[in-house]
């Protein structure tokens, strides 16, 4: 007779599915902290107030119209056409509601205005440069926080070291303008047709109101793992098809704007794709309040080109809590790699926002990645 055996469960294995020590809620407040403090700090640095980034900023309110423009062309095409046919035609019951879905489907479903606002980085420098000069002056604030302190306690400079490195597209880690700005506007068209086609889903009989759940529990799963993911599942269920693609939409334009504003730092220090994956993993929660308080801000009418480019120099300050000094390019064959894991996350966390700029870390991780974080008061 055969024996019956009872199903073997990774019980190590299953308790990461659930963990969600890298969302924690206190990840996702020092995040939005984050964007507070960034700004602010962006905003104190008077390089940013030189003629030429009045000029950008101008640029900028010019670009935030056209593409506002952009957007509401399309719907005032079909204004325009359903007025043409309410001649011959009663559309009384049906065509504010076309106009207002359609609406909602570019804002939120494909995401139109920050599609146009990511496009710019890469057919203009501005935001890398925007990004390294506001991390020059990330470290002269650091120093002359600090100038009374040894020099021995204080950290490296980052700006001085990452301009060593050259430049490449953070994800196909090729210098061609025209191929970065494909496989840009590649990833956001498969991203938008996706979503695209699991709205029109959503609208099935009966399956209908499973199938955001169902593609939220997927993408969740794979992105912060299976405890998050049978939540959201679980709410999204009761949830009216509006607010659950808000959410869902919001959460992800949030990941997808984190990304192209860590480009600046990604396109120097090269991650291969799983381990870029595992750096954001490590720091999922904290970016996400981080991202989110931008997305927000970057829904302002007109002026949201204008508070990206101040998102993008935040992100100079943000890197400097999330990431280690790099090396020198002779000797960062292993720097990425220790990067992985967020070391200081615990003790960033439990700073009080008053003394954020109190954590240390001497020797750098990649001479010593077993060395301990030093707090100064």
């Amino acid at each position: 007779m055969a024996s019956l055996h009872k199903p073997h469960i990774d019980k190590e294995k299953l308790k990461t599915s659930f963990d969600l020590s890298h969302f924690g809620l206190n990840a996702v407040l020092r995040g939005m902290q984050l964007t507070l403090v960034g700004a602010h700090r962006a905003l104190q640095n008077p390089g940013i107030f030189t003629s030429q980034h009045y000029r950008q900023a101008a640029i900028a309110v010019a670009s935030g119209i056209a593409i506002r423009l952009l957007i509401a062309i399309p719907i005032w095409a079909i204004k325009l056409l359903l007025f043409l046919l309410s001649t011959f035609m009663d559309l009384s019951t049906w065509d504010d509601k076309l106009i207002t879905t359609l609406g909602f489907i570019e804002e939120h479903v494909l995401q139109a205005p920050l599609f146009f606002m990511s496009l710019m980085r890469y057919i203009t420098p501005t935001l890398d440069d925007l990004f390294m000069d506001s991390l020059r002056w990330v470290d002269i604030t650091y120093a002359q926080k600090h100038k009374h302190e040894a020099p021995d306690r204080l950290r490296p400079m980052y700006c001085p070291t990452l301009r060593q490195y050259s430049v490449r597209d953070g994800s196909t880690h090729s210098t061609s303008t025209a191929e970065n700005v494909s496989m840009f506007v590649w990833r956001f068209a498969r991203k938008g047709l996706i979503s695209l086609a699991i709205f029109a889903l959503s609208y099935l009989p009966v399956v209908g109101r499973f199938v955001l759940p169902a593609a939220s529990f997927w993408t969740f799963n794979s992105a912060v793992g299976l405890g998050p993911a049978s939540l959201i599942f679980g709410t999204g269920v009761l949830l009216p098809r509006r607010y659950l693609v808000i959410f869902l939409q919001s959460y992800f334009a949030s990941r997808s704007l984190m990304r192209e504003l860590l480009e600046p730092y990604f396109a120097r220090i090269r991650f291969s794709k799983e381990d870029k994956k595992k750096w954001f993993r490590s720091r999922e929660g904290l970016l996400f309040g981080f991202g989110i308080g931008f997305y927000i801000l970057l829904r302002v009418p007109l002026l949201g080109v204008l508070i990206y480019g101040i998102a993008e120099a935040s992100t100079a300050y943000l890197i400097t809590k999330v990431s280690d000094p790099p090396p020198s390019p002779a000797e960062s064959k292993e720097f990425a790699s220790s990067q992985l894991e967020w070391r200081n996350k615990h003790e960033f966390l439990n700073l009080s926002l008053a003394n954020i700029d109190a954590l240390h870390s001497s020797p750098p991780p990649y001479e010593a990645v077993d060395s301990k974080p030093r707090v100064v008061g």
